[in-house]
Formats: C-alpha cells, structure tokens, sequence
C-alpha cells in the first residue's frame, strides 16, 4: 500500500500536528509505526481505546446474559478446573445449588467490570516494560508513553470480542463459550478439557492471532517510544509473554 493511499485511509494530520484519536486507531491496523511515532512525538492520551473496549466489552457481556446465561459460563469454567469440579461434586446437593447460584453471580459481575481489569493489566504491564526496556536495554521511554502503546497495541483484541459475540449470535454453541476464549483465533477453542489436559489447553490458548499481533505491535511501539533497536522491544515483550505462559500453565498444572 502507497504513502497516499495509507494517507487516504488514516487521514493523516498536517505536518508538525500529532493525529486525532480516531486516526491513532486506524494507523494501528493499517500503518502501525505511524501511531506509534506519533505517541512518541506528541500526546500520550489513550482515551479512545479505553472508550472503545468498554463499549465492545460491555456489547460482549450483553450478549454473553442473553444467549449463555453465567450458570452455563460457571459450568463451562468446570472444565478446566477438574479439582474444582470435583469438590463440588462432593458437596450435597443443595449446598451445590447455592454454590453455584454465587458463582454465577461472581461471574457476572466480574465480567462487567472487565474494562477496568484491562486497565489495571495495562498499567501494571507498561510498569514491567518500562522498567526493562529502560533498565534493561538502555531505553528512555516513560510510563506515559508506554501506557499508551499498551492500548494501542490491544487493539486487535477488540475484533476477537466481536468475533465472540458474533459468533453466539450465529449459533455458537453456549456450552462452547468460554468468556476470557470466546472466538476461534487459537487452537484452545476448538481443543477444551477433558479432551486435551488443562495445562495443554492453556498453551493452546496462548497460541492467540490477535494475541500474537497485539505482542508484535508492542514490540513495534516499545522499541519506538524508547529509542532503541526493534530488536530489543521483541526480546522484552516475548520474553515476558514466555515467563507469564510458562506460569500459568504451571499453576494450570497443580490444580487440575
């Protein structure tokens, strides 16, 4: 694609303006570098990817109450957690009932306040990436500038919540649905306990397009925003990503 027409897209900003919001979120799927050289040249705001996953996530949460219901989420959660499972199973019958009455309504409401779950992910994570990116590789990012490449680059998860949602309404099967898996940009969806181990799905899980394509744009973004070599925003992004897979399936592991 030529300068002109990524220009014709985007809509780029006159020279020595920084972009629009609007143009930051566009230049992310289409012209990458461009968002990213702009974080670093002028505005840290990430308003608008916050603004648009709470809508996207609230429209998922929706849809989830409608055509799933959080007993069948609870349910479908018992799947990768056999130990759990099997406590339950071991509890009389209306003690289970109740058990799973408050599950549902934890489920629910831990759903809703998913936006600000990401928040807190994003502000802890630029924290971690900030420290090795600077400490590590000589960067001299801050943790502005690194929080609002943290958004930006989380765009493509706003398609895969739109894929799930769109996907329930299609006709997806509800006793498929998982709310932190609900499409199928990984094996892990297609691959669920009990036919494959708990530990095995997550590696699966983690095998994610879009979460491989966030991890590759905050590559791109970090290494920007730091003024280091390209190479160094890899190194730092994957090597996280590799120890937080590595313990998830570990603990995946002990309590299934």
């Amino acid at each position: 694609m030529s300068d002109p027409e990524v220009q014709s897209v985007a809509g780029t900003a006159p020279e020595g303006a920084g972009l629009s919001q609007w143009q930051r979120v566009a230049n992310s799927f289409t012209a990458p570098s461009k968002t990213f050289e702009d974080i670093r040249d002028h505005s840290r705001s990430w308003w608008l990817p916050f603004l648009l996953f709470i809508v996207v996530g609230t429209a998922l949460w929706g849809t989830v109450t409608v055509k799933v219901g959080w007993d069948t989420v609870v349910q479908n959660g018992l799947r990768v957690a056999p130990k759990q499972a099997e406590q339950l199973d071991r509890l009389p019958a209306e003690q289970r009932t109740t058990q799973m009455k408050y599950s549902a309504i934890g489920q629910q409401i831990f759903w809703a306040l998913a936006p600000g779950w990401v928040l807190l992910m994003n502000v802890i994570g630029a924290a971690v990436l900030l420290a090795t990116i600077n400490f590590g590789f000589g960067g001299k990012a801050t943790f502005g500038k690194v929080l609002a490449v943290s958004w930006y680059a989380g765009l493509p998860g706003l398609l895969k919540l739109i894929l799930g949602a769109v996907g329930l309404w299609v006709g997806l099967a509800p006793e498929s649905f998982m709310p932190g898996n609900p499409a199928g940009t990984n094996p892990g969806f297609y691959l669920m306990p009990p036919d494959v181990p708990a530990a095995l799905w997550g590696v699966y899980s983690a095998l994610d397009i879009m979460g491989i394509w966030t991890l590759v744009l905050l590559s791109m973004g970090l290494a920007k925003v730091a003024g280091t070599k390209p190479s160094t925003g890899y190194i730092a992004v994957f090597g996280w990503w590799v120890l937080t897979v590595a313990i998830g399936v570990g603990i995946s592991a002990a309590f299934s």
